[in-house]
């Protein structure tokens, strides 16, 4: 247990007085910790007791990487300290991520036209199948007693651009929460946070298209479902389209860092600065 060992230096009294200036507040055997290595990871306004506990957590911290670090030197052979090569491996693996980076935000060209989502998406729609019922909904949280409770949902649930539009003005100014989802769709989990339950629960009182439940306070729990897609159907194309929109540019990226490398191997062929016995 490292930990165990590390030396007394722990007392809060101690900490709090020590870092009201720059002396030593923690030593692992040659190594010391000073205030002002600490004071940075205290953000300013901490309370006193929250301070002492950042500056421990530090503290238990440092001291754990410096023992790993003793214990590495002095029982590690010369050969297993010897990490000038994976050093070296890293700095180059950096720079070209780095190196890459660069190249593609210069290049990278991010606009993509409907055609070129819709193509995707119905060349790939065995990719996009639900794992969960994803829905149209709108949600609202309401008095069980309101005299509005009825109107509201005969109104969501219509047909008519303006029955739907009275809806959400009705259920704003009288619901204690109102969240329209209609125009996107969402999954049923994401539905289900709003009734504080898991979605099978949902699905097992659907009925007509409304979900209604009651918190127990004197609170009902609606949603109206206008559209509906089961697990294991093929998913809308506009719920998958920033997923496809990500896999696009994600191919565009990969064109670009591909093509660089091998622009990169042909010019220093043609320079002669690339050869093959």
């Amino acid at each position: 247990m490292i930990l165990a060992v590390l030396p007394a230096f722990v007392s809060c009294r101690a900490i709090t007085s020590a870092v009201n200036d720059d002396k030593t507040i923690a030593k692992v055997g040659k190594h010391r910790l000073s205030k002002s290595d600490v004071l940075p990871f205290v953000p300013d306004g901490t309370t006193p007791e929250d301070s002492v506990r950042i500056v421990m957590q530090y503290i238990n911290l440092w001291a754990s990487d410096q023992l790993f670090s003793d214990i590495a030197e002095a029982q590690l052979s010369k050969q297993e300290k010897d990490v000038t090569k994976e050093l070296e491996d890293y700095r180059k693996a950096l720079l070209r991520y780095r190196y890459e980076q660069r190249y593609i935000n210069e290049r990278l060209d991010t606009s993509l036209t409907k055609e070129e989502i819709t193509e995707y998406y119905d060349s790939h729609t065995e990719n996009f199948i639900a794992t969960v019922p994803v829905v149209k909904a709108c949600f609202m949280r309401i008095s069980a007693d309101s005299p509005n409770k009825e109107l509201i949902k005969r109104k969501m649930s219509s047909s008519r651009e303006e029955d739907i539009m009275e809806a959400d003005s009705l259920a704003y100014s009288s619901a204690d929460k109102y969240t329209d989802y209609g125009s996107k769709w969402i999954d049923m989990v994401t539905l289900a946070r709003d009734f504080g339950t898991d979605y099978g629960s949902l699905l097992s009182v659907m009925r007509n298209s409304f979900i209604e439940t009651s918190d127990g306070y004197g609170k009902v729990n609606v949603a109206y479902i206008s559209a509906y897609v089961s697990a294991g159907d093929v998913l809308p194309m506009e719920y998958c389209e920033e997923e496809i929109r990500d896999i696009l540019i994600g191919t565009r990226k990969h064109k670009l860092v591909m093509d660089l490398e091998r622009d990169l191997i042909e010019d220093a062929r043609d320079k002669g600065n690339f050869i093959i016995y």
